[in-house]
């Protein structure tokens, strides 16, 4: 148990840093997962930007956003979010919430995001739309309530991606991998789908079409391809480690340069 929780930290840390290495979150959204044994627990970082998550800023939370453990750190405004989707949706194992500028032109203007290629099948079939002034009138934007997370669950319905008015989007997953993989694919989606209007046309998938191709996309042998790649190009370029954990060497780095040009000016 000890072993699988730990590779589920880490592996929701890495799915943190892999959403903000490829442009869909920035200083703000946020990823989490269900605790494997205790479906009535999830896990969420703590009050940090995505790119610097790492598995010791991981806090257990039960599904009404409260901590198990008292805590001193500050958290998300909006961790609410993904515990109203696992209350609601007993399969998901994996929640995203995120302002991307992909999705974003479909949020202010209200277009329906659909699916236009293969791999954008993937963020479901069908893409709702969610309107918090139709419940709770003029807000902050932000889901802050239970009952703001209740109403946003039940628009994401039986679906795994809804839009939010002016605010950005909310993916789930059944796993991990498989909500990265929505997410990420639901942003390319959104972009093809916005250059393919300027050209006067969109041709969306068949209701068949994005039916199987969703179903392909997300099996073990795609879903595997992309988190490698995904995770190469994020250990390429230096950021599979937390923030934290890098800074050290860093540190370390700066510390041991000093004494050497202290000797040098001695020398002199």
């Amino acid at each position: 148990m000890a072993d699988n929780l730990a590779s589920v930290r880490e592996e929701v840390s890495i799915a943190n840093r892999i959403l903000s290495h490829e442009g869909v979150l920035d200083a703000f959204g946020h990823a989490s997962v269900r605790h494997p044994t205790d479906p009535g627990r999830f896990f969420i970082s703590r009050h940090r930007a995505p790119q610097l998550v790492g598995p010791d800023d991981l806090i257990e939370f039960t599904l009404d956003y409260k901590p198990v453990r008292p805590t001193t750190l500050r958290m998300y405004s909006e961790g609410i979010i993904h515990g109203a989707i696992y209350q609601a949706r007993p399969e998901v194992m994996s929640v995203c919430h995120h302002h991307s500028p992909a999705v974003l032109p479909f949020c202010i203007s209200g277009a329906e995001l659909v699916p236009v290629f293969h791999l954008g099948a993937s963020m479901g079939t069908k893409v709702p739309f969610w309107d918090q002034q139709d419940e709770f009138g003029d807000t902050d934007l932000l889901v802050r309530t239970a009952e703001e997370g209740a109403s946003l669950a039940r628009a994401l319905g039986g679906n795994w991606t809804v839009l939010m008015r002016r605010h950005g989007a909310t993916v789930a997953g059944t796993s991990i991998r498989e909500m990265v993989f929505r997410t990420i694919y639901g942003c390319v989606n959104a972009e093809l789908q916005w250059k393919a209007q300027q050209q006067g046309h969109v041709q969306r998938l068949t209701p068949g079409e994005a039916s199987r191709g969703g179903t392909h996309n997300i099996k073990p042998g795609p879903l595997e391809r992309a988190w490698d790649f995904w995770e190469h190009r994020l250990r390429v370029a230096g950021g599979h480690l937390s923030g934290a954990a890098k800074a050290k060497p860093a540190a370390a780095k700066a510390r041991s340069t000093k004494p050497k040009r202290a000797a040098k000016r001695k020398r002199r």
